[in-house]
């Protein structure tokens, strides 16, 4: 717990309980919608999961940005740009060939916002780095709970676009606050 009080690592996992509540509220119903809105057998659900890899598999290839424009200005940005896929989502909802292409975009981003989440959380103290992962972890398994238990009711009351609405605002609260991180790195 004594991680906790490194400088930038609240604020980052806060960024990171919001990132990581919007992609599994989203995901795990994701199948159900496909089924049951769009009348698709449950196998369309594999098309989503190959589109998703290849888009976070593909981003590896642009890696490399990162390093040119600091991973401390950027996660912002992306995180930005994941609430804008979220929505890009919310409106293909009713197409799959549109869903399949939003959801590789969806994989991209997040490739880019979970190494850029994770950079900027290990070199805020690289001597308590397992400790701040050890934190990651935990706030990472908390969302998925919270996640899906939150977007779960929301899905019972409505219909699946309003998950992704809600998960961009999930990923708005989660660029204010990786801002709110400091740009410098080391323990406080």
């Amino acid at each position: 717990l004594a991680a906790l009080g490194v400088r930038g690592v609240a604020p980052l996992l806060v960024a990171c309980a919001a990132f990581m509540a919007a992609f599994y509220g989203v995901y795990g119903y994701i199948g159900d919608h496909l089924h049951a809105a769009l009348g698709l057998p449950v196998s369309a659900n594999g098309l989503v999961a190959i589109s998703y890899g290849l888009g976070f598999g593909g981003a590896a290839f642009l890696d490399r940005l990162i390093d040119r424009f600091g991973a401390a200005r950027l996660l912002p940005l992306i995180f930005l740009a994941v609430a804008g896929v979220y929505i890009a989502m919310s409106a293909a909802s009713g197409f799959y060939p549109a869903m399949l292409a939003v959801v590789f975009l969806w994989g991209l981003a997040n490739h880019f916002g979970l190494n850029v989440l994770i950079m900027r959380l290990t070199a805020l103290d690289p001597a308590r780095r397992g400790a701040i992962m050890g934190l990651n972890s935990g706030v990472t398994y908390l969302a998925l709970f919270a996640g899906t238990i939150g977007f779960g009711a929301v899905y019972a009351g409505t219909a699946f676009y309003s998950l992704p609405l809600a998960a961009a605002g999930l990923m708005l609260a989660a660029a204010a606050s990786a801002a709110l991180a400091p740009l410098q790195t080391g323990a406080p």
